[in-house]
């Protein structure tokens, strides 16, 4: 059977080669994670202070960049894991979040995901990039933050979506 060509006349061997990745813009791939916890009749939601800058001294989901080669599941396992000491969650994919300029460092596409826990089953523990990791309560898909503190990025709309996802 002979070999397909497409439109322009090319094997599929051909067409690769002639493929110029840089013609193609790529933007960044980072993974974000809202791990919720039971308390009572209420909830938590685990959230990180950011050590660096953008958004420098701002609570943020945990989270970071994908590592060449790497799935974005692992590379959410590996930020919380990073980020809070927090290893073994099953996360479930809440959505895809690329809004033009949702990072001032450009381009960035977040899969964000979620998960609920009972109350107590973790201690959280900053490392990495996060200058603190805290528990803060949720009302009505918003964390209840200190006066004057601000949600970095679009962490807002990640954390109201997976608010409605539990």
């Amino acid at each position: 059977m002979a070999e397909m060509r497409d439109k322009r006349g090319l094997t599929e061997a051909e067409a690769i080669a002639q493929y110029r990745a840089m013609n193609y813009p790529k933007p960044a791939l980072t993974a974000d994670i809202a791990v919720f916890a039971r308390c009572g009749a209420g909830m938590k939601l685990l959230l990180i202070r950011r050590g660096g800058h953008p958004y420098l001294g701002c609570w943020a989901l945990p989270g970071g960049f994908a590592d060449r080669g790497e799935t974005i599941e692992r590379t959410a396992a590996r930020e919380l894991e990073e980020e809070t000491g927090i290893t073994g969650l099953e996360l479930s994919l809440v959505g895809i979040y690329s809004a033009p300029g949702r990072d001032p460092r450009g381009w960035t596409v977040s899969a964000a995901y979620a998960t609920v826990l009972d109350e107590g089953m973790l201690h959280a523990t900053a490392g990495d990039d996060a200058a603190e990791a805290e528990w803060v309560e949720v009302r009505d898909g918003k964390p209840l933050l200190p006066e004057g503190e601000r949600l970095a990025f679009d962490h807002a709309e990640i954390i109201a979506d997976a608010w409605r996802t539990l």
